[in-house]
């Protein structure tokens, strides 16, 4: 089994800049996608950035695209966001999510990811 912390959300002025973290431990596979999720308007989560951990693929929501990078440790088993010039409109819950044993490439649909963290609040004053 799987079990994901995130870390590193925070307040922050817009046009400021904040790096969450995911720890993945347990039972976790060479071959397998991590992901950000948040809250949208009229779904429960959208994918903000994902990566696939054996070929280090990346995808991005449009809305982050050229703000967001995420990116992995491979040694710690984490994932990392690093999140600039960011908006009000970013204020919510990030949640770290992940497929271990299941290849959804850097897929951002919420739907095929399978293990989920608890969520880390980023609140982004204008």
């Amino acid at each position: 089994q799987v079990h994901l912390v995130e870390s590193g959300g925070g307040s922050v002025q817009a046009g400021g800049s904040l790096r969450l973290s995911c720890a993945a431990s347990g039972d976790t596979y060479s071959s397998y996608s991590m992901g950000w999720f948040r809250p949208a308007p009229g779904k429960e989560r959208e994918g903000v950035a994902a990566i696939f951990i054996s070929d280090g693929c990346t995808n991005y929501a449009d809305s982050v695209k050229g703000r967001f990078t995420i990116s992995q440790d491979n040694a710690k088993n984490t994932v990392h966001l690093k999140m600039t010039s960011l908006k009000p409109e970013d204020t919510a819950m990030y949640y770290c999510a992940a497929t271990p044993g299941i290849w959804v490439g850097c897929s951002l649909r919420t739907a095929q990811y399978n293990v989920w963290g608890q969520g880390t609040q980023v609140t982004v004053s204008s």
